[in-house]
C-alpha cells in the first residue's frame, strides 16, 4: 500500500487527468530539489510502471566514465522490467531501441506509464543523450495515444532549456509541465500532523523560515521533541542530517557549484538583493551570457527571485529567497560552532531575533497569494516586490518591506512584523509610516493610493496611533 500524498490536490487532479488522456503525453515535472517530485508521480501512480528508471547522480560517478555508468543503470532498470535477453546498450539510440522493445510487449490500450526521473543527470557531456530522446519521442512515442512518458528534474534550468524552451527537435513536444513548489503553511501544518507532530501554528512560522516548505526537510523533524530541539537535531547535533546540506544540494544540480554558491552567498548579505551590475562589479563576473544563464537557473530552481523595484527604471534585481540558504548562511557557515543545544540555548538572542524579522518577509513573500487573498484583491493584476529608497540631506533613506502594485491604482504599502504578541504603533513609529506613505506618494507623483498594511504574527493591538494602519494580515491568513 503506498503512502499518503499531503496536500499537491492541483497536481494530483492534472496528473489524474493525463492519466485519462487519449493522446500521447509527453510530461515534464520539475523544481527545486528535495521538494517532492518523485515522491508525487511514485505515490500517485502506485509505482505501477511500464518502466521506471532514475539517473545516476554525477556525485556517485565523478572521475569515471560518465556515460557508460549511466547507461549500464538503465540497461538494469530494462531488465527489472522484463526485458532480459538483451546486453548492456552502448549507445543512447540504442538504450531506447530496448525501451520501445520492452513497451511494445505490454499489450492493451490502457495508458502505459513510463517514469524517467532526474533526466538531466543522464545528459553527460558528449553523450548524444538529448538527440537519441528526441529520436524515441518524435519517432515512435508521440505516436502511441497510449503512452504516457513523465520526465523529472531537479535541475530545473536543464529542463526548461532543453525541454521547455528547445528550439530543436524537441520544440513544443512537451505537451504539458508541471512546476512543484515548496509546501504552504498549511501543507506544512497538514504534513506534520500526519507525523503526528503538534506544533503550534507561531512554531510552525518559525519552521518554515528556516527550511522552508521542503518536506524533505520536514520529514526528519520527530514527535516529542520541540521546535528548538528539532532544529538542534537537524543542523547543530553530531552527524546532524542537514549540516551539509548545502554543498551537496548545489553539487548536485549545477556542473560547477562554486559560481551558484558565491551569488547566492552575496545575496544572502542584503535583505532587498542586488542588481545585476552590482553582482557583476562585486564577484567580478562580466555582464555577458555566463552571468545570465547562472541568475536564471538560481530563478529555475527557486532560490532567488527577481524583480524590478518600484523607483527603478527597469533594473532588475535579484534576491536571495530561499529560507534554506537563509538560515544556513547566517547560522552554520557563519557562525561555525560545536554546540549540540546552539539553538535552544540562544533562540532569544539578538542576532536570532534580528534573523527573525527578515526571514518572516520571505515567509510572507512566499504567501503573498494568501495576503492578496485576505485582502479582498485576489482577483486584481499585481506586482509584489519591495523598495529601498535611498537618504539625501533633505530626506532620510528608508526601506519599505513589501509593495503590492495593484491595477486598480493602489498600492499596499506593507510593513511586516514578526512578534510573539499583537503589535503596538507608538508615536515615533506612527511618525516613521507617515513619513513613509508621503514619500511614496513623491515617488508615483501622487498617481496612487496607499493603503498602510500591517503583515503581522498575532494582529494589531489597538491604541491612540493604530488608525494610521488600514489594514492588517496576521499569521492565520497566511495558513488559509
Amino acid at each position: 500500500m503506498g503512502q499518503t500524498i499531503i496536500g499537491r490536490k492541483y497536481e494530483q487532479a492534472e496528473l489524474q487527468h493525463l492519466r485519462e488522456s487519449d493522446s500521447p503525453e509527453l510530461v515534464a515535472v520539475y523544481g527545486r530539489r528535495r521538494v517532492g517530485k518523485t515522491f508525487l508521480v511514485r505515490e500517485f501512480f502506485q509505482n505501477q510502471f511500464v518502466f521506471y528508471h532514475t539517473g545516476v547522480s554525477p556525485l556517485e560517478i565523478k572521475g569515471k566514465q560518465l556515460t557508460k555508468r549511466q547507461l549500464e543503470e538503465f540497461y538494469v532498470s530494462l531488465r527489472e522490467y522484463g526485458l532480459r535477453d538483451i546486453c548492456c546498450p552502448t549507445s543512447w539510440p540504442e538504450a531506447f531501441r530496448m525501451l520501445r522493445q520492452l513497451i511494445e510487449k505490454h499489450e492493451g490500450t490502457e495508458k502505459k506509464v513510463v517514469f524517467l526521473d532526474e533526466l538531466p543527470w543522464m545528459d553527460t557531456p558528449r553523450s548524444g543523450f538529448v538527440t537519441a530522446f528526441e529520436h524515441f519521442w518524435n519517432g515512435w512515442a508521440s505516436s502511441r495515444p497510449d503512452l504516457l512518458l513523465i520526465v523529472c528534474g531537479s535541475a530545473t534550468s536543464w529542463m526548461e532549456d532543453t525541454l521547455l524552451n528547445n528550439k530543436g527537435g524537441l520544440y513544443g513536444r512537451v505537451t504539458y509541465h508541471l512546476k512543484l513548489s515548496p509546501f504552504s503553511l498549511k501543507e506544512c501544518e497538514e504534513f506534520l500532523k500526519h507525523k503526528k507532530i503538534e506544533l503550534e501554528r507561531y512554531d510552525i512560522v518559525q519552521s518554515y523560515m528556516a527550511i522552508g516548505g521542503i518536506p524533505y526537510y520536514l520529514n526528519y523533524f520527530r514527535t516529542g521533541l520541540s521546535l528548538a530541539q528539532n532544529i538542534d537535531r537537524l543542523f547543530f547535533a553530531q552527524n546532524a542530517p542537514l549540516q551539509e546540506e548545502f554543498n551537496r544540494l548545489f553539487a548536485s544540480l549545477f556542473g560547477n557549484p562554486d559560481d551558484y554558491k558565491a551569488i547566492v552567498k552575496l545575496l544572502a548579505t542584503r535583505r532587498y538583493g542586488f542588481s545585476r551590475k552590482e553582482i557583476s562589479e562585486k564577484l567580478g563576473i562580466t555582464t555577458g551570457g555566463t552571468l545570465t544563464k547562472t541568475l536564471n537557473a538560481l530563478t529555475a530552481s527557486d532560490f532567488t527571485t527577481s524583480f524590478v523595484p518600484l523607483d527603478k527604471n527597469k533594473e532588475k534585481y535579484y534576491k536571495l529567497t530561499d529560507n534554506f540558504c537563509l538560515f544556513y548562511l547566517n547560522f552554520i557557515e557563519k557562525r561555525g560552532t560545536n554546540d549540540e543545544s546552539f539553538w535552544q540555548h540562544s533562540v532569544l538572542s539578538p542576532a536570532i531575533a534580528a534573523w527573525q524579522g527578515f526571514a518572516f518577509e520571505e515567509v510572507c513573500f512566499a504567501h503573498s497569494r494568501q495576503i492578496k487573498a485576505a485582502l479582498g484583491i485576489a482577483g486584481i493584476q499585481t506586482k509584489v516586490s519591495s523598495l529601498v529608497i535611498t537618504g539625501d540631506e533633505e530626506h532620510p533613506g528608508m526601506q519599505i518591506d513589501m509593495l503590492i502594485d495593484r491595477a486598480d491604482r493602489v498600492i499596499n504599502l506593507c510593513e511586516i512584523k514578526y512578534c510573539n504578541q499583537e503589535f503596538v504603533i507608538d508615536k515615533l513609529y506612527e511618525e516613521k509610516l507617515r513619513h513613509r506613505a508621503e514619500r511614496l506618494r513623491e515617488l508615483t507623483k501622487n498617481r496612487r493610493n496607499i493603503h498602510l498594511t500591517l503583515i503581522t504574527t498575532f494582529g494589531l493591538r489597538y491604541n491612540e496611533y493604530s488608525g494610521r494602519i488600514q489594514r492588517t494580515v496576521t499569521m492565520e491568513d497566511l495558513f488559509a
